[in-house]
């Protein structure tokens, strides 16, 4: 049970880009600005909402078969393929403590606001390698 395939409907938004549910895991949703964020957005959201069901034993749901599932016309239905073995290895890894140096403004304007440096790292390092992949 490591690779799962559940169907997504892809919403296209009025602003652009499109926003995600999924019909078997109502609590899951996401957006992206393009088919390609869009889709690496929904791998995302559906890994957060299926190890959440699994850390609380819960039974994850049979998959719709897509050709089953309605949209309307501004509307698609994906297929999103979700691999949990190297879900739980990219997010269950063991942190590392890295040293790093950045400008004296930029650390202060970054304390200023509260924000986690180690979180901005791991975040922008996440986009940065899933854009190679």
């Amino acid at each position: 049970m490591n690779k799962l395939f559940y169907p997504a409907i892809f919403h296209v938004a009025e602003e652009g880009g499109f926003w995600i549910t999924f019909p078997d895991i109502p609590e899951c949703m996401t957006q992206g600005e393009d088919m390609q964020q869009a889709y690496e957005m929904a791998v995302d959201a559906l890994g957060l909402a299926l190890v959440a069901r699994q850390r609380e034993k819960m039974e994850l749901p049979t998959p719709s078969v897509p050709s089953a599932v309605r949209t309307a016309a501004d509307e698609y239905c994906v297929v999103i393929e979700f691999d949990m073995l190297a879900y739980k290895k990219r997010t269950n890894s063991r942190s590392v403590k890295k040293t790093l140096t950045l400008p004296e403004w930029l650390n202060e304007e970054a304390l200023s606001m509260g924000i986690n440096f180690s979180q901005a790292l791991q975040e922008i390092l996440i986009q940065k390698v899933n854009a190679k992949s």
